[in-house]
């Protein structure tokens, strides 16, 4: 055997026993943790020593180094290898050979391997030309060769890092702001990327980076544990997909959480939050100390010409009893006393948002060591500084999370435990529960001129959802707990009922207006009935938008706001007095006699399409605009009566790919002078999901198809459903069909919940019309994934249904839908 053959030999069993080790190393029941990321990055290290002694032979001043994260020891199971070969320059015939006998084995071992080979000068050159490169330097760790050579190029990497930090740590900052911007904030994500999203382990090591600056570091309680934490979910991340991934996907979140003994997978969301927050605060503040560091060192040189050697202090500018600015921060003034004043932190906090500044990290904790609790009922002031922050905008939420960081919300308000870093399983919500809640106090910020107690408005916001935090109806447990604070705050009783019935029927009025005919009185009835009052009325209009805004933007568009708006005028009216009319049999307007007309006389299907617009909101272009913005579509269908209208109209829109938003049904008597019959006129508010809207002639080309059965629709929109995008492994949780309670006089209310998908209401209607039931009209909601429609409905003779067929309908329906 040749000394190569016995090398390879050789280097073959010791990469079969570390795979083995290793293996077994992963496989042990114990938790991920620091200490078996620490004993597979000790594995690891003596696999490389081995493989390098063997490789090296009497090659000198050569060294093997461990760089990033490999070089911090935490090698996660998928993790890459960083490793730097360094060596003075010597025989590069020599060096080719170790590099693959150390590179080979890695590879052959399916691991992911990341590898330079470099000379210190060429090693700190490209360390000047690429910050990454920098970064990753920063950690270096010797494995095996020459330790002085590693030595030397950690002191000068160093050194290097310290003497551009004036430079580097701006585009530092601004790399973490770019990763931001394409990942988003970590705490606030249904499936966060654990690694690059803001508060991920990116900026843990962009955090130790600044500390071996030795301008600024980072405040360090539960740094250490937020760090820990994420690697432990992305340890068991790794373990329970087998794949190299950093992405904490939906699908995967139970089995994570069970590997990690956890209960379910909020909390594994919410302990992932808790330590994003930790590091999002500490980047936070750390960054400003190093803007204050660089902003101080470049006004040096000025400040020696006009003042010698000395130093101008910085100005102490006033803001509030106890609080003033210094140096582009909120802090405490010098004869502050937070134990003898228990309202201070709440006027400090009002004082930095009223202001657009941070308070400062030494005064919040402060605050937190030696404040006073609040007396309970509250005092006056106490209530209107927190009025003040909740409505200073988007300042609010800087300051909010600065005071949230060390405790001091939950000990002002102690039910927002049981909401703070709780993940909504929405993907119409993009907050946490806590975040939406201050997200909607700044949306509601915007719209106290149009209320007549903002106060009320501001802290409705800040409650709405907060029972959400224990089981249950939320809106009806959040009532209970919105009576409590409230009076804990300091409202008077008359205030206290107003703000539990805000938060009672906050979904109130969206729900009603997109799921419910407004023309019906029952509806304008029922509402009037909940809030009581007009003021009350104006105030859930308020926090209707608020809320709609802050949730995301798939819960609020020009078409809502429109509705909603119709709703609370109908209401006010009859608050006012003025009865609802019970509508009879509307007059046919000119447009759909010449429909109904034109329909009877071809015996086909007449269109007529209309785009529809209202007001432009602030939302939409950021200011206030005499400029109409569209609605939505209508569509007018006219047709001879007969069976099957609904279901092929609605199944012809499904294939063009056309969202419904409301359709209403009625049969129209043809006018004098044309022969006997009758016409089914469909009234449809539709929008196109992709592209632009198709022509009217196709449509009625497709409809023909549709009604005489040329044209396959059930057929066409299961190939549709099939090929429609799920998330792999998520099973959407099943349909249910219900009969809403004295939602009307007129018809039987039916509501479906579903998964959304092409055809739905297609398939609703066909159902419907196979029993013999008249779809009067429909309400169509899609919040994400979820459709919420709702169906009034009839007997052939116009009648509603009977309580027993009503609820047979119901289960049937669930049945069909179920299938």
């Amino acid at each position: 055997m040749t000394d190569a053959e016995g090398s390879t030999t050789a280097g073959s069993t010791r990469a079969r026993d570390y795979a083995a080790a290793r293996l077994r190393l992963l496989q042990q029941e114990a938790p991920s943790g620091p200490s078996r990321r620490a004993a597979l990055a000790e594995l690891t290290d003596g696999w490389l020593a081995e493989l390098f002694a063997a490789g090296a032979a009497e090659l000198r001043g050569v060294s093997l180094v461990a760089v990033g994260g490999y070089g911090r020891g935490e090698l996660s199971p998928r993790s890459d290898l960083d490793l730097l070969l360094l060596h003075d320059g010597g025989d590069s015939t020599a060096l080719s050979t170790l590099a693959d006998r150390l590179w080979y084995p890695v590879w052959d071992l399916g691991l992911a391997l990341d590898h330079s080979v470099r000379t210190p000068a060429e090693a700190r050159r490209a360390a000047e030309a690429d910050l990454k490169v920098q970064l990753g330097l920063l950690d270096a760790r010797h494995l095996a060769g020459d330790p002085g050579l590693t030595a030397g190029l950690r002191t000068a990497v160093l050194a290097d890092w310290r003497n551009q930090a004036p430079r580097r740590l701006p585009e530092l900052r601004e790399l973490c702001e770019e990763r931001a911007a394409r990942h988003g904030e970590l705490q606030y994500l249904l499936e966060p990327d654990l690694k690059e999203a803001r508060g991920g382990l990116r900026d843990a090591t962009a955090l130790r980076a600044v500390a071996a600056s030795w301008l600024a570091d980072a405040p360090r309680e539960g740094l250490a544990q937020a760090r820990s934490t994420l690697l432990d979910v992305r340890d068991a991340l790794h373990l329970t997909t087998g794949r190299a991934t950093d992405r904490l996907a939906l699908q995967e979140q139970d089995q994570v959480a069970a590997a990690l003994g956890l209960r379910d997978a909020d909390v594994l969301l919410r302990q992932v939050y808790e330590a994003a927050r930790v590091l999002s605060y500490a980047g936070e503040v750390t960054w400003r100390e190093v803007a204050r560091v660089l902003k101080e060192r470049a006004a040096r040189p000025r400040l020696r010409a006009v003042f010698g050697a000395g130093r101008a202090a910085a100005e102490r500018s006033p803001l509030a009893e106890g609080v003033v600015e210094h140096d582009g921060e909120v802090v405490l003034a010098r004869g502050a006393r937070p134990e003898q004043d228990p309202v201070l932190p709440l006027r400090a906090a009002a004082a930095a948002a009223q202001a657009g500044l941070p308070l400062s990290l030494y005064a919040v904790r402060r605050l937190a060591a030696t404040g006073r609790p609040l007396p309970t009922p509250w005092p006056a002031e106490a209530r209107e500084q927190l009025v003040t922050l909740l409505g200073s905008g988007r300042p609010t939420v800087q300051v909010w999370e600065a005071l949230e960081a060390e405790g001091l919300i939950t000990r002002l308000l102690p039910d927002w435990e049981r909401v703070r870093c709780r993940p909504q399983r929405n993907p119409v919500h993009i907050w946490t529960v806590d975040r939406h809640l201050i997200e909607t106090a700044v949306r509601a910020s915007e719209l106290t001129r149009r209320v007549g107690r903002p106060d009320l408005l501001l802290a409705a916001a800040l409650l709405h959802d907060i029972g959400k935090g224990r089981p249950g109806d939320h809106c009806r447990e959040g009532e209970t707990i919105a009576r409590d604070l409230a009076a804990r705050i300091g409202f008077d009783g008359d205030d206290t009922a107003v703000l539990a019935t805000l938060v009672r029927h906050h979904l109130l009025l969206v729900e009603t207006a997109t799921r419910r005919d407004l023309e019906d009185p029952a509806t304008v009835r029922s509402v009037a009935e909940a809030v009581g009052s007009h003021g009350t009325l104006e105030l859930l209009h308020a926090l209707t938008e608020a809320d709609a805004l802050a949730t995301g933007p798939a819960a609020w568009s020009a078409w809502r706001g429109a509705l909603v708006a119709d709703l609370v005028e109908r209401v006010s009216a009859l608050l006012a007095g003025v009865e609802p009319a019970e509508p009879g049999a509307a007059a046919p307007t000119a447009e759909q006699e010449r429909l109904a007309v034109e329909a009877f006389r071809t015996g086909g299907p007449v269109l007529a399409l209309h785009t529809r617009t209202g007001p432009r909101s602030e939302e939409t272009t950021g200011e206030a605009s005499g400029e109409p913005e569209p609605l939505g579509v209508e569509l007018v269908v006219a047709v001879p009566d007969q069976p099957g209208v609904l279901p092929a109209v609605a199944g012809v829109l499904a294939l063009h790919r056309l969202a419904v938003r409301t359709a209403e049904l009625h049969a129209l008597d043809l006018p004098d002078g044309v022969d006997d019959g009758a016409v089914l006129l469909l009234d449809w508010r539709i929008a196109a999901q992709f592209g632009s809207l198709p022509q009217a002639a196709r449509l009625r080309a497709d409809l023909v198809r549709a009604l005489d059965g040329s044209l396959e629709i059930a057929a066409r929109l299961g190939e549709r459903d099939a090929a429609y995008p799920r998330r792999r492994g998520v099973v959407a949780p099943p349909p249910r069909v219900t009969v809403a309670p004295a939602a009307s006089r007129r018809a039987t209310v039916i509501e479906v919940r579903a998964q959304d998908a092409p055809g739905l209401l297609f398939r609703v209607g066909r159902a419907l019309e196979t029993w013999g039931v008249r779809v009067r009209s429909a309400h169509v909601s899609t919040l994400g994934a979820n459709a919420v429609d709702a169906f009034y409905v009839t007997t052939g003779e116009g009648a509603p249904l009977s309580q027993d067929r009503a609820v047979s309908v119901a289960r049937a329906l669930e049945e069909t839908l179920r299938a």
